[in-house]
């Protein structure tokens, strides 16, 4: 939890202390975790009424962790032999998941539940050029992971020959050159790529989302054409993750269905309890997770506030950044680049920002901050 700075004006920034700033916000990683379960044949066999009981206190338990993590449930029945369900999970440290595998193996379901793979990982800032013409590329932007609503996820991990580490920086530019330029053939796909090296036993782990399985099997195949392919140590297990709801991807496992049916185009609303109102004083900040989404919640002089935690320009953290009150007015400074943004409605005020952010809900209910939003089915 952290406190912002409540100004009537804008201070003017120096030209050290920024660069300073700079400098220390770039250190901010993400950790993720890719988690790849499988469910015991015997747990199929179980009376139908113990299932529905099991997959129920599973589904408890995993979305307890929505408040500290950004979790998204994905499906590999159909694509995979040896794996059935995938948790992609996102935080800023690596204790959430941790606790995570402790609780779910501490469930009924869980007795059955095998971790077939597993791959953690940071984000970094990348050592190549990758910035796509016409686009917001900021540095700051590649340590943040926020996955689309995309139907598909692809993910392996991947190990360089260590003749490619020998090259010269400048030489694999060249080849990372042709490498992008083939990537960017392929706008519908979309690479997340982090980090391994020393924390587990590969150098990265890509994930490539996209609504067209088609596209990333050309992708690839053009790939193999480039340069870069010569140096590709290492590039499978190679996962096709199929994005659903929690409840769905556990009903994929088998037994009773516990997932409620959902009309396409359909409004409902999505509601997570935060933490006790006595907790969140006026001048607070904090970042929880709601529908797959980083929140930023904020006490100003009593009044609470929520928006999409992400600025619209490169992703940055609002809940860090300065928050402005004057009269009735009241806004939030991003702490990566000038762009200001109204914390009633999430529209851009000032600076590099033109585009809104998504403002959520906010109740108190007994004592209890509530943070909601309406999700189209």
């Amino acid at each position: 939890m952290t406190k912002p700075s409540f100004l009537s004006k804008p201070a003017t920034p120096q030209p050290n202390s920024d660069a300073e700033a700079r400098g220390k916000r770039l250190t901010k990683r993400q950790y993720v975790r890719f988690a790849f379960y499988k469910i015991d044949p015997l747990w199929r066999r179980l009376p139908s009424e113990e299932q529905t009981e099991q997959k129920r206190e599973l589904l408890d338990v995993i979305k307890g962790f929505n408040r500290r993590m950004l979790l998204r449930p994905y499906s590999t029945m159909g694509t995979r032999g040896d794996t059935e369900l995938l948790l992609w999970q996102i935080a800023e440290s690596p204790e959430p998941f941790q606790e995570l595998a402790v609780a779910m193996m501490r469930t009924r379901m869980g007795g059955y539940l095998t971790l077939a793979y597993s791959y953690f990982s940071q984000t970094k800032r990348s050592l190549y050029e990758i910035r796509v013409p016409g686009e917001v590329e900021e540095e700051e932007e590649r340590l943040i992971i926020q996955p689309s609503e995309a139907k598909y996820v692809f993910v392996y991990p991947f190990i360089k020959t260590r003749d490619w580490y020998q090259m010269s920086h400048y030489a694999r530019q060249g080849v990372m050159d042709e490498h992008i330029a083939v990537g960017r053939k392929y706008p519908s796909i979309r690479l997340n790529t982090t980090y391994s090296f020393g924390i587990d036993d590969y150098e990265f782990i890509l994930a490539f989302e996209t609504d067209e399985p088609s596209d990333f099997l050309d992708l690839v195949q053009e790939l193999r054409e480039t340069e870069s392919s010569r140096y590709t140590l290492q590039d499978t297990p190679l996962f096709t993750c199929m994005n659903m709801r929690l409840e769905e991807a556990l009903d994929a496992l088998g037994g009773p269905e516990i997932a409620e049916p959902i009309i396409p185009g359909q409004e409902r609303e999505v509601w997570i309890d935060v933490c006790p109102l006595d907790d969140f004083g006026p001048g607070e900040t904090r970042s929880i997770y709601l529908e797959g989404k980083m929140v930023g919640l904020f006490n100003v002089d009593g009044q609470l506030y929520a928006l999409n935690n992400r600025c619209s320009h490169a992703r940055g953290p609002l809940s860090e950044g300065r928050v402005e009150v004057d009269g009735d007015a009241c806004h939030v400074t991003c702490p990566w680049h000038y762009g200001v943004f109204d914390l009633k409605t999430g529209a851009p005020v000032d600076g590099v920002v033109n585009k809104p952010v998504d403002v959520y809900q906010v109740e108190i209910r007994d004592g209890m901050i509530w943070v909601g939003t309406k999700v189209m089915a």
